[in-house]
């Protein structure tokens, strides 16, 4: 299987298209990145409320135990400061939650950055690379079996007159030397079938 035409400006668009498609993949998924960390920033806030909802939780819940250790109100001492525990406690909460959402936010924001970009250029390179691949090698099968260039010669004919501008025009013309199956005529037009194909003869 041969990935790339044995002809120079078909192989240097080829490669050309490659060096491309590589880095448009490669810008996607760098600038899929940079927005990542971008987007994860905004967590910041998030791990602060949930530090200090924390350390306020830890806090009123070591003090409300101390309180109720006070003779006869106690108890009484401890439920509010319970309370506040509880609240700091919903603090923290909420800043796990922030967390946690801006954290989907970013691999989605990442995922889409990257696939579709990566979709696009797939769809509009990788069908003409194997399409190309595919022919070279029926091109290259058919030029080395029995006949192959009476019908890589039959393929030119039939195929854009532009490709026969290079070739002197035989006596009677091509379709004519064909049919009386003029060698050289029949060399010479399998070989622009091949070079029209990029490989060489």
């Amino acid at each position: 299987m041969r990935l790339y035409a044995q002809t120079p400006a078909r192989r240097s668009r080829q490669v050309l298209a490659d060096l491309i498609a590589a880095a448009l993949i490669y810008a996607a998924i760098r600038l899929a990145l940079a927005v990542h960390d971008a987007i994860a920033q905004l967590a910041e806030p998030g791990r602060k409320a949930e530090r200090a909802g924390d350390s306020l939780a830890d806090g009123l819940t070591d003090a409300g135990d101390a309180a109720s250790k006070v003779p006869f109100v106690g108890d009484e001492l401890k439920k509010p400061l319970t309370s506040a525990a509880e609240a700091g406690s919903g603090l923290a909460d909420a800043g796990r939650s922030l967390q946690d959402t801006v954290g989907q936010v970013a691999t989605l924001a990442t995922v889409a950055l990257i696939a579709i970009p990566v979709v696009c250029v797939l769809l509009l390179w990788l069908p003409a690379r194997l399409r190309w691949i595919r022919r070279s090698a029926v091109t290259r099968r058919l030029a080395a079996g029995p006949g192959g260039a009476d019908l890589l010669a039959l393929r030119v004919l039939t195929g854009s007159q532009r490709a026969l501008a290079t070739l002197p025009v035989p006596p009677g013309g091509f379709a004519d030397a064909w049919r009386r199956g003029d060698e050289q005529v029949i060399a010479d037009l399998a070989a622009v079938g091949l070079r029209t194909a990029g490989l060489r003869p």
